[in-house]
């Protein structure tokens, strides 16, 4: 769970007023006995943001939904994609595929009792039940249930044999199977996930569906959100971004003030540096910035002047050049936390960590 949190999420936000955010998963357990103050605690800047949930029992997720409309989320998710043996071990996860009725259970409790949406973040199977069938069954007992909007990841997850880091890549990737759950239930919303590493993939995906779920790369290299308010959400002047922020630079600058604020209620600075060391993703100078970043952000008493020297490593010149080279080919769009979310920092789940949607 280490990744999309409330720090996270307010960089995030500097990259576009659209997107999704999606908290780390939060286990019901930790809300209802827990320190939940600190566990639902988020900055009104992160709108619209997201509470993902993981649990299995339908009174626990109910008064946890009633948790997150009360502490102003703008929607609960539950996670029935989580791979790891811990969250297996606990029943919860992707495990919960193979229990259909007692998600839609879970999912009825929540949305009978709230105001605000239920959503389901899912897999298009797990183990030996992955065919289309009983994805669609699956989905189609949940939609009834109150969940009218499924998250799918287009990978099956292996619950034998694979660790959750095994479960991002070895499972080929299905995109066919969530485009036809579109054709099949209209009247639902889409979004998918899994492999997408860039705009072009995300408008292509669109195409077919409602929205993409951007999890690690957006991460690792939140750059490649840069223009997504002008590409996605069609806010452009004559053609040309219309946003303030233009540079990696523009984004740093934009976050000072939120870290300054986080200062000031001691709030170490090691806990926002962390997220911001993807941004020169690919640049030259940009392993000296993670580096002096890495190592300084930590110290005792360390401020903004240590993000100030960081940025002596890089150079405004770079910065104007065209787009940042993928690391990897890519595949889709859409962004949370999340959303899309996260199980554990290697989780698939990571983000899940932001999400771009279209309506």
């Amino acid at each position: 769970m280490d990744l999309t949190d409330r720090h996270c999420r307010a960089f995030f936000r500097l990259f576009s007023k659209h997107i999704r955010l999606y908290t780390e998963m939060r286990v019901t357990g930790s809300i209802l006995f827990g320190d939940r103050d600190g566990f639902l605690k988020y900055d009104q800047l992160e709108h619209p943001v997201i509470l993902q949930l993981g649990g299995s029992d339908p009174n626990q997720l109910r008064d946890c939904a009633k948790y997150a409309e009360r502490w102003g989320y703008d929607e609960v998710n539950m996670n029935v994609g989580c791979p790891s043996d811990r969250v297996k071990s606990a029943s919860f996860g992707a495990c919960l595929m193979a229990k259909p009725q007692l998600v839609a259970d879970c999912v009825a409790a929540m949305a009978d009792s709230i105001g605000i949406p239920v959503t389901v973040k899912t897999r298009i199977g797990i183990d030996d039940m992955d065919s289309y069938e009983e994805l669609a069954t699956f989905v189609d007992l949940v939609a009834k249930a109150g969940c009218q909007h499924f998250i799918v990841h287009a990978r099956k997850a292996w619950l034998q044999g694979l660790s959750p880091k095994q479960n991002r890549t070895i499972p080929p990737l299905h995109y066919d199977r969530v485009y036809q759950l579109k054709r099949d239930f209209p009247q639902l919303k889409i979004t998918i996930n899994g492999g997408v590493t860039d705009l072009d993939q995300a408008e292509k995906h669109l195409e077919l569906v409602e929205g993409v779920m951007i999890g690690r790369e957006a991460y690792y290299n939140p750059w490649v959100l840069h223009d997504v308010d002008s590409r996605i959400f069609g806010e452009s002047v004559n053609g040309i971004d219309s946003s303030p922020i233009q540079t990696r630079f523009d984004i740093v600058e934009a976050f000072l003030p939120y870290v300054e604020s986080q200062l000031s209620q001691d709030v170490y600075l090691r806990h926002m540096t962390r997220h911001i060391l993807g941004l020169f993703h690919g640049q030259p100078g940009a392993k000296s910035w993670r580096r002096y970043l890495s190592e300084n952000g930590p110290k005792r008493g360390a401020g903004l002047e240590v993000i100030e020297a960081a940025l002596k490593f890089v150079s405004e010149e770079v910065d104007q050049e065209d787009e940042v080279t993928p690391r990897h080919p890519s595949p889709f769009h859409q962004v949370g936390s999340a959303a899309a979310a996260s199980c554990s920092t290697f989780s698939e789940e990571v983000v899940g960590v932001d999400i771009v949607h279209k309506s």
